[in-house]
């Protein structure tokens, strides 16, 4: 009888550890990682002309946490009228972790507006590249590079020369991609996009310039999964 009881004391206790050890094995009950996620640019980043909810960079952090991908409150360093030099030059003075776990980068159409030598943003586009790409841990595949949107397009440029804007706006998305490419960063083509926007007026925010919040939702289809795949 006492070899009995014995018996199944073991086995309920045998039992017990294997529960526990199941409990702590299942991935649900892991905590889940937090990333965090640098956005740098400037109009087209900070969302010029929509709620700061509405841009690109903070619809991307929703898709993400809908799919169980959890993202802090994205770092946006970005602002009306920046220039690659204005972009460099505030990243310097900015209080910034050390490392991200990614990073966008989109800047260039106010170089383009203001007619800068081209030359100046390669060399500038580069060095910002290369600064992500350091605070992506030194890990290029978790930098994402957005080509600059065509406003040639929008009722700001009706009365410019619209073909010029075009050509000079895929120069600049050229060199972008090329350097992209040599750094072996990612590289998302979202000029297409903005050139729907010619019979799509809805993909136009009201000032008649910058995007609207359904453009960035299509760059932010787009761009989800190219982070996705990354980080998963």
């Amino acid at each position: 009888m006492k070899w009995m009881l014995l018996m199944i004391t073991v086995t309920i206790v045998l039992s017990g550890c294997k529960k526990e050890t199941n409990q702590i094995d299942n991935p649900e009950n892991k905590k889940l990682k937090t990333y965090t996620y640098l956005a740098l640019g400037d109009s087209y980043t900070i969302g010029e002309s929509v709620g700061l909810d509405k841009n690109f960079p903070n619809q991307l952090v929703g898709v993400l946490n809908n799919d169980s991908i959890l993202i802090e409150q994205p770092k946006i360093i970005a602002k009306t009228s920046w220039t690659t030099d204005d972009l460099i030059s505030v990243i310097k003075t900015s209080e910034l972790k050390d490392k991200y776990d990614f990073i966008t980068l989109l800047i260039g159409v106010n170089n383009q507006y203001r007619g800068y030598d081209i030359e100046k943003y390669k060399s500038e586009f580069k060095q910002l590249l290369q600064t992500a790409i350091t605070k992506a841990g030194t890990n290029p595949q978790k930098v994402f590079v957005l080509s600059i949107p065509d406003y040639g397009v929008t009722p700001f440029a009706q009365n410019s020369d619209k073909e010029k804007i075009g050509k000079e706006i895929d120069q600049y998305n050229k060199i972008a991609n090329d350097i992209s490419k040599d750094l072996k960063t990612n590289y998302l083509d979202i000029t297409s996009i903005s050139r729907t926007a010619k019979i799509d007026h809805t993909l136009i925010a009201n000032d008649g310039l910058h995007p609207s919040a359904k453009m960035y939702q299509l760059w932010v289809a787009d761009l989800s999964k190219q982070v996705l795949a990354k980080l998963k």
